[in-house]
């Protein structure tokens, strides 16, 4: 049996199987109701009311803190002898680097596509909405982390969630809390194995394929496909027996580079046609307000902005705390101002960047999409590029690359954490879940498995559900963490604390 049809009869038992399972939890999990014409997944307006909810509680923090946050990235504030792995930048761009990925590139185009230019301006209203939201989530996700003796720290919606309902309700939420951290564990290492780790390095692979002389190229072969498949994984592997310090310096590295990279070659497209700017500028804005062609009107454009937003950024996931939980820090709420970044370079800067790109180049193809013909995202951008860098492709290709393993490196290590907290943090047991991962990327390049990636995209919403949920109830800790680093920033200013300030209580280590 040859390699090809042996990966295609894997690929159907395994969709065989587990379709009826996927479309059962996609329909419960992206359950939508009519509203106006379209249809309103009720995930989506959880995620998008807690962003409003947590701007609200805590006084537009995302603005009013923005210098503030920028600062502590810039190191500023930091502090001597804090426990922790990575500084504050490295675990911004270890977070980023989960986020920014092929959504940024092909789901931007979709959402213009199907919600019209004006799509734009609601999915920027989502993203700074979702960054208070992050910065409620991080800031937890550093208070209640567990810094190990070898220096090495675990944190996340499963550690948070049983600390801080015990904190807060005593018994009784710290029994309702470890359940939530066994739940909220399983769906972020059910997620990491085939949406972070599968299903990147197959859309990096067929990208790849796609500029190299497609199925009939060098890599368009079944032994191609492994040759990728090993390349990647051997990596990914590397990396991961490093730790988190290793995965950030190859982020901290990596998102500034293709950040730039797709930035660079938008401002490009956007400088030859800058007289088209400002016409581009007012069809967005009218567009969110009073756009033509759209099923739901106003409504429409803005439920298909909120919606690329929200599964772009993952604000209120819980997968970010993760990352930002290794920071070197004795104030919880410095990392949470970070945090709020995240939104807003992934949504607020590069989707809408991909948005105006597109509106400004506006290709043939946008216009079929729009049209209604069924055209790929990623054909969309591609074209927009193209219209000024015709060998734009092999710069997406690149671009592509970097975002996919850095993407796959980042949930490797978020699958690590949900994978020691359900099967302990022996030796053993993380040597067994780092083959377990590398051989997932080998198999990204050779299988689609997409049920399983339906379904994993299911799995990670389910955890936002109770993640928000744990978030509103431990909003008063994020309050006071916030007024602390306050008064040290106060402090700082006034020349009353140094390097060595030790206002803070100790993070609680364990074995």
């Amino acid at each position: 049996m040859s390699l090809d049809s042996m990966t295609e009869s894997v690929d159907k038992a395994v969709s065989g199987f587990f379709e009826p399972i996927a479309g059962w939890l996609g329909d419960v999990v992206f359950y939508s109701v009519p509203v106006a014409g379209t249809e309103l997944p009720l995930i989506v307006a959880w995620l998008v009311v807690a962003g409003l909810v947590f701007s609200t509680w805590f006084g537009l923090v995302q603005i009013r803190k923005f210098r503030l946050a920028v600062d502590v990235v810039r190191g500023k504030y930091d502090e001597k002898g804090s426990a922790g792995e990575v500084n504050h930048f490295q675990a911004l761009t270890a977070a980023v680097s989960g986020t920014v990925g092929l959504g940024n590139i092909a789901g931007v185009a979709v959402a213009v596509s199907i919600g019209g230019p004006g799509a734009t301006f609601w999915m920027i209203l989502c993203g700074l909405l979702g960054m208070a939201t992050k910065f409620v989530e991080v800031t937890l996700g550093v208070k209640y982390r567990e810094v190990h003796p070898d220096g090495t720290v675990s944190g996340g919606p499963m550690h948070y969630l049983p600390k801080g309902l015990a904190d807060r309700f005593g018994k009784n939420g710290k029994s309702l809390g470890k359940v939530l951290a066994v739940l909220a564990s399983f769906m972020i290492l059910f997620f990491g194995l085939f949406g972070g780790n599968l299903f990147q390095v197959n859309q990096s692979y067929a990208q790849l394929v796609s500029v190299a002389g497609g199925e009939n190229g060098a890599l368009g072969s079944s032994a191609g496909a492994l040759f990728f498949g090993i390349l990647i994984a051997a990596l990914v592997g590397i990396v991961l027996l490093g730790g988190i310090r290793s995965i950030a310096n190859v982020t901290s590295r990596l998102v500034p580079a293709m950040a730039g990279i797709y930035i660079a070659a938008c401002l490009v497209v956007i400088l030859v046609n800058v007289t088209a700017v400002p016409d581009a500028v007012v069809t967005i804005v009218e567009g969110a307000f009073n756009p033509e062609g759209v099923a739901g009107g106003v409504l429409g454009a803005l439920i298909i902005g909120f919606k690329r937003a929200a599964f772009s950024n993952e604000a209120g996931l819980g997968s970010a705390p993760i990352a930002h939980s290794a920071v070197k820090t004795k104030h919880p709420a410095s990392e949470g101002l970070v945090a709020l970044l995240e939104p807003f370079i992934d949504t607020v800067i590069i989707c809408t960047m991909t948005a105006l790109t597109i509106v400004i180049a506006n290709p043939a193809s946008w216009a079929e999409a729009r049209a209604g013909e069924s055209i790929g995202g990623v054909t969309i951008t591609s074209d927009a590029f193209g219209t000024v860098l015709p060998w734009f492709p092999y710069i997406l290709t690149i671009a592509v690359l970097l975002f996919a393993i850095s993407t796959v490196l980042t949930w490797g290590y978020y699958c690590l954490k949900a994978w020691t907290h359900l099967f302990g943090r022996s030796k053993a047991s993380e040597i067994t879940f780092k083959v377990l991962y590398t051989l997932f990327a080998v198999a990204g390049s050779l299988l689609t498995l997409q049920t399983l990636i339906d379904m994993a995209d299911a799995v990670l919403f389910m955890l936002a559900v109770i993640n928000i949920i744990g978030l509103y109830l431990l909003a008063p800790i994020v309050k006071r963490e916030l007024n602390s680093f306050m008064e040290f920033v106060r402090a700082r200013k006034a020349g009353e604390t140094d390097d060595a300030d030790d206002d803070q209580e100790p993070v609680k280590t364990t074995v």
